[in-house]
């Protein structure tokens, strides 16, 4: 059977389309009543406002290998706003935005610091803050077949800019790695459990930090070294031979992991106070065990 169906026209009526109606406001930006910055006593400042779960391609560079990448990045983007103005500019946040990605955006803090300020200009404000989210990648070989895979951690940026006290830089990173238990291997008479973990180290820079260094190197490693293996994505028989044996060699707690990370963290110059937490994705249980540290030099 055949259906005649109506015009297009006709149909876009069926499902509630009307003709436009009489357009008689401004159509011009220096016609429009601007709301936004409308001046009066508004009650409150606020501390943070602006846009967020802004998704932009980006470049990282990176002192392991694939040594320059591109990845997706998710920005947040906020600054004060006192009791006197109404509301920020969201648009100005997002035109910057694609003014960086246009010339490539790198995320390193010289590129960073230069945006934010930038931003506070632009915004008319005395601060701004930046949070940027984003998948690192890095290679890793098993230790007997030299087979290479990509391995990735959850990296994030965060800085606070403020005219009067200029910049405060925090990184963070979340890796994988592997925990054996030491109460099962202490108790059984053969074998012992292990799970996967995760680490996760928040960290205050210094100025002595300069993108000389790699941040995100230097977490994961802290991280790795101490963990009861490493976590590998390409594993062959000698290889996950090699992979059993260390872990049943370096047992962990969550409370070994935390301490073991701290001191690692701790006797970095360029960092003036962390936070650490590891995770167990515990493989007897259906809970997950979890240790938290935090020190302020």
């Amino acid at each position: 059977m055949i259906i005649k169906l109506p015009s297009k026209e006709e149909r876009h009526k069926l499902f509630g389309s009307v003709p436009p109606g009489a357009k008689i406001k401004p159509t011009t930006k220096n016609g429009m009543k601007d709301l936004q910055n409308q001046k009066n006593k508004f009650l409150f400042d606020i501390n943070q406002v602006g846009i967020s779960n802004v998704k932009q391609p980006v470049n990282v560079h990176s002192s392991l290998s694939p040594n320059q990448q591109t990845t997706i990045a998710t920005f947040t983007l906020t600054s004060s706003l006192p009791y006197d103005k109404k509301g920020t500019n969201m648009s100005r946040f997002v035109e910057q935005l694609e003014q960086y990605r246009r010339q490539g955006f790198i995320l390193d803090f010289s590129t960073l610091h230069d945006f934010v300020k930038t931003l506070s200009e632009r915004l008319e404000q005395k601060d701004t803050q930046l949070q940027v989210e984003f998948p690192w990648f890095y290679e890793r070989k098993g230790p007997s077949s030299d087979l290479t895979g990509l391995n990735h951690t959850q990296a994030k940026m965060k800085i606070n800019y403020t005219q009067e006290h200029g910049f405060k830089d925090e990184v963070s990173l979340t890796c994988g790695i592997t925990t054996l238990c030491p109460c099962s291997k202490e108790i059984s008479e053969y074998s012992a459990h292990n799970q996967r973990g995760y680490v996760t180290m928040n960290a205050q820079l210094s100025s002595d930090y300069s993108d000389d260094i790699d941040w995100k190197q230097v977490l994961l490693h802290a991280a790795e070294s101490n963990a009861s293996a490493y976590i590998h994505p390409i594993l062959k028989r000698p290889d996950e031979k090699i992979v059993t044996e260390q872990a049943y060699e370096n047992p962990r707690f969550v409370e070994d992991i935390v301490r073991l990370v701290a001191a690692d963290l701790y006797e970095i110059d360029w960092i003036k106070g962390f936070d650490v937490e590891c995770r167990n994705e515990e493989s007897i249980h259906l809970h997950d065990a979890i240790a938290l540290l935090s020190i302020k030099k």
